[in-house]
């Protein structure tokens, strides 16, 4: 009856604490532990040097192997020339070498050999660093469970924006950047980390920034293809005003201009210049468009994101309050 009591008063807790995280919301994020490691320079230049370590072993295995083969390509060649005691004197030899092969391979590259054993030594202190970094940061942003993909935790699906791993990488290097700093750098480089992190916290707000500036990029070269547009009329404008010179100067002292009249080659290069700003305003019209699209596209997204992640709340709440609803019929099931 104990046990009974002692079980259901777990199950009601486990509810009500579930119940309690629903009406927050839950907060899920991962880390990627081999992508963490990978770019923490410190465990790849101990990586390389355990790997390096690893190929001369396995270089003197492949020796030693090569030297038993020779043992006993010999053995079978000189076979009939030798007696039985000296044909068993090489076997015995032969087994030896072969039986301090495989000792020497266990010794690498067995499940307690020196590979496994100094690779152990090697990423412990570093996962201790990426623990203690998840945990703060599991804390400081209100996480209530954080996963690590590379592990034997099965993840179909994980969405990108829960992924940790950037700011896991984020928050080991800070400290030594900092060490390398002045004051100035430091007010700068904190101001530049609590932007970074309330982006990352807000993904609409990244989202949005990153419009903004396609937007900023998308003025200014507006603006540049403007001031292109104003040289290419000011420099025909002066061209014109200089034919017109010459030609009034042409006429005071009674000569004939070749440019009085069009060339053929003067209307091929309007005819050039027309269809290239027909182009153009094609080009920038057909930019415009896509760009409108692309936002239109985007908004929508959000919206639906936003739609299914206030669905799957409900859901969540629905499920909450089924559990809780079923841990107290059973209590009053087990009441005398």
């Amino acid at each position: 009856m104990k046990k009974q009591f002692s079980l259901l008063f777990w199950v009601l807790l486990s509810a009500t604490q579930l119940i309690s995280a629903q009406s927050r919301g839950i907060k899920v994020g991962y880390i990627d532990m081999e992508y963490i490691l990978d770019k923490v320079p410190s465990y790849a230049e101990a990586k390389n040097q355990l790997e390096q370590k690893a190929e001369k072993w396995k270089q003197e295995i492949e020796t030693k192997k090569n030297d038993i083969a020779k043992l006993k390509e010999a053995l079978k060649t000189e076979r009939v020339l030798l007696t039985k005691e000296l044909i068993e004197e090489r076997e015995e030899e032969i087994a030896f070498q072969e039986k301090e092969l495989i000792d020497y391979q266990q010794k690498r590259f067995g499940p307690n050999g020196d590979l496994i054993v100094q690779k152990a030594t090697l990423v412990k202190p570093i996962q201790d660093q990426v623990f203690n970094a998840v945990q703060d940061l599991a804390e400081a942003r209100k996480y209530d469970y954080v996963f690590d993909k590379s592990s034997d935790l099965t993840m179909l699906f994980a969405a990108k924006k829960h992924d940790l791993s950037d700011r896991v990488i984020s928050v080991l290097t800070r400290a030594e950047r900092r060490q390398q700093m002045s004051k100035k750098q430091l007010k700068e480089e904190e101001a530049k980390e609590k932007l970074e992190d309330m982006m990352a916290d807000n993904p609409e707000m990244t989202e949005r920034q990153k419009q903004m500036e396609e937007r900023k990029a998308a003025r200014l070269k507006l603006i540049e293809d403007k001031k292109a547009a104003a040289e290419a009329r000011k420099k025909e404008a002066d061209e014109k005003r200089k034919q017109q010179l010459e030609e009034k100067n042409n006429k005071k002292t009674g000569t004939v201009s070749d440019t009085a009249k069009p060339t053929a080659a003067q209307d091929t290069n309007a005819a050039q210049k027309k269809e290239e700003k027909t182009e153009a305003a094609a080009a920038e019209k057909e930019k415009r468009d896509e760009a409108r699209n692309k936002s239109l596209e985007e908004r929508k997204r959000i919206i639906d994101e936003r739609k299914k992640a206030a669905e799957e709340k409900r859901k969540q709440q629905l499920e909450a309050r089924e559990a809780a609803k079923k841990a107290k019929d059973s209590v009053k099931t087990t009441k005398p």
